[in-house]
């Protein structure tokens, strides 16, 4: 995964990129100094008992909370999604990573037979991510069926785009919703794509922009009805940096769809667990994504991006419709597995599936753990410094 990151850095940002990967090396020099501070301090033993803490607390903050924030790389995205969400129990992506780190630090082969019986019962959740790799999660109880069409388009002209619609439709009849990609408008919606709507009784998820002023807009993706009003709308809420990408929402609703709450979560933005948790906290059953990757940006992040979809179903037990401009666009079902996918720069393929959707999602395990986990390593963090100024002090004092 750190190879392919690399790679599609380079593609996107040449030389600058060198700056972005020592950012990401950054934190995992910070996690090595601080787990060789924490066994200088204390010893190997009680070190070990800080490692995934800190690990977690690390992960989170880098994925999450600062400025270039970048989760692509994370523990959870490497493993299958059902190691992330298994049965009615999610353990969430940084979850996963905790418990890896925990049984790194703290399982090693040759001390099995020494562990307590506390140090059994903690390894509990790793028996529980193997069962899960080898078998399917279990099935909740899920609710109405319904059939979506997405189609890969890139940039398309604006004329073009319902006579495409027209022939996808004419192959999957059965459509209730067609989806177009992120920026598939430079504007609003246009009158020829509300007269199909009005004219085929179909719903249409579409990207453009939302115009504030001339040099300020919304990334938004519009929810056109059967009627031909723009029936919802949902812009980005956190753009991407580096780009121009609009401004942030204001606020995040999910739409009252005829099959119940969907969210709308553009692009990027769906790597984010705090833009993606809020939409399950208002009862979203299903999260549609209209995402831009730009053919130029190469293999590598197209494969890396389709990671996203299938860990976040897995995680929340909701299906998941991603629809990109040239692929790897995915329909997900609740339980992470990829029904349907469509090809790297596949321009014009066209991804349909029959998703069912559940009662309602859940926030996995870790959304309370992870957060914890970046405040106590913090306080380590601090506690190192204040112990290591006061050994200086110590030092120059003895000398003196």
């Amino acid at each position: 995964m750190l190879c392919a990151a690399g790679y599609f850095f380079w593609n996107i940002f040449s030389v600058a990129a060198v700056v972005l990967w020592l950012v990401l090396a950054f934190w995992v020099g910070l996690f090595t100094a601080l787990v060789c501070a924490c066994i200088k301090r204390w010893g190997r033993a009680r070190a070990a008992w800080l490692v995934p803490i800190l690990w977690t607390g690390i992960e989170y903050f880098r994925s999450e909370l600062y400025y270039l924030k970048f989760s692509w790389l994370n523990i959870g995205y490497a493993l299958p999604a059902q190691a992330v969400g298994f049965g009615a129990c999610h353990l969430g992506v940084y979850g996963v990573g905790l418990v890896v780190l925990f049984a790194a630090a703290l399982f090693p082969y040759k001390f099995m037979l020494r562990m307590n019986l506390l140090e059994w019962f903690l390894i509990l959740p790793i028996g529980f991510i193997i069962l899960s790799l080898l078998f399917p999660a279990i099935m909740r109880a899920y609710g109405p069926r319904i059939n979506i069409v997405g189609i890969q388009l890139e940039f398309p002209s604006p004329g073009i785009v319902p006579k495409i619609l027209t022939q996808a439709l004419a192959k999957n009849t059965n459509a209730q919703i067609f989806v177009l990609s992120e920026y598939t408008l430079d504007g609003g919606v246009p009158d020829a794509l509300k007269d199909w709507c009005r004219t085929n009784s179909r719903f249409l998820v579409v990207g453009g922009k939302d115009s504030v002023t001339n040099d300020f807009y919304y990334n938004t993706a519009f929810v056109v009805g059967t009627n031909g009003d723009v029936v919802f709308k949902q812009a980005k809420s956190v753009p991407i940096q580096f780009f121009h990408d609009g401004l942030p929402a204001p606020k995040q609703e999910v739409w009252n769809s005829p099959w119940g709450k969907i969210g709308i979560c553009i692009c990027y933005n769906l790597s984010y667990t705090r833009v993606t948790d809020e939409l399950i906290r208002q009862g979203a059953r299903l999260i549609i994504c209209p995402t831009m990757d730009v053919a130029d940006w190469g293999r590598h992040q197209h494969e890396l991006h389709a990671r996203v979809a299938p860990v976040r179903a897995a995680e929340y037990g909701v299906p998941i419709f991603r629809l990109a401009s040239s692929g790897i666009s995915q329909a997900v079902t609740g339980s992470g597995q990829v029904v349907a996918q469509t090809t790297v720069f596949g321009n014009g393929d066209i991804l349909s599936a029959q998703l069912r959707l559940p009662p309602e999602g859940t926030l996995p395990l870790d959304r309370m753990i992870a957060p914890v986990c970046t405040g106590f390593t913090a306080l380590i963090l601090v506690w190192l410094l204040v112990l290591a100024r006061n050994d200086k002090r110590s030092q120059r004092l003895e000398k003196s």
